[in-house]
């Protein structure tokens, strides 16, 4: 699926699998399967003066969590979204403000309406760095933040990105908890979903 938002000018896209099917040697009753959707973008604010107003990356925010979900969703090939997380690198003559100008309520928003919804907060991560750079992403419930279970996290390397007049944002998924999740807390069939806690 090729990712096309006609306010941001895109350069590269990534769509990265991990699956995993056993832990400590133990297989797995399902894998766990992780995705992460990775969305190369030029920093419009990069040569310029301070700029007070970052509403022109803000506003396409939402296009893009909309479009990085459905890819995040085909490519989990009929498995279900459980927990999410999100990130941003920005390329070194930019400001960290500008990758998460392009993260906030908007994007969030429709990055859970394109999975199917979710009540908690979406995890994040944002820094500044070089081209090869790598994020972790962290994950968690997308209903509930207090299931342990799903503390988790997607380490995710971008070759030749961002450049430094560009932001790489990205968005992590998973199908479950962790393999072998055995330390308590709310277990996911408990959650009763109106807070986004518990």
């Amino acid at each position: 699926m090729i990712i096309d938002i006609p306010k941001l000018a895109i350069r590269r896209q990534i769509v990265l699998t991990d699956i995993a099917s056993a832990e400590a040697g133990l297989t797995a009753d399902r894998p766990l399967v992780k995705i992460a959707v990775v969305v190369i973008v030029k920093n419009p604010f990069v040569g310029k003066p301070f700029v007070e107003d970052l509403s022109p990356l803000i506003e396409p925010s939402a296009e893009l969590g909309a479009a990085i979900a459905k890819a995040a969703v085909a490519a989990m090939s009929g498995e279900p979204v459980e927990s999410y997380g999100k990130g941003a690198v920005i390329g070194l003559a930019g400001e960290q403000e500008h990758g998460i100008a392009l993260i906030t309520t908007p994007f969030g928003d429709a990055l859970r309406a394109g999975i199917g919804g979710g009540v908690a907060w979406i995890s994040s991560f944002s820094k500044r760095a070089a081209p090869g750079a790598t994020i972790d992403v962290p994950l968690a419930h997308k209903d509930a933040l207090y299931v342990r279970s799903h503390y988790d996290g997607m380490s995710v390397h971008l070759p030749d990105a961002p450049l430094p007049d560009e932001i790489a944002i990205l968005a992590c998924f998973a199908n479950r908890g962790r393999l072998n999740a055995r330390l308590g807390g709310i277990d996911a069939a408990e959650i009763v979903g109106q807070d986004g806690l518990r």
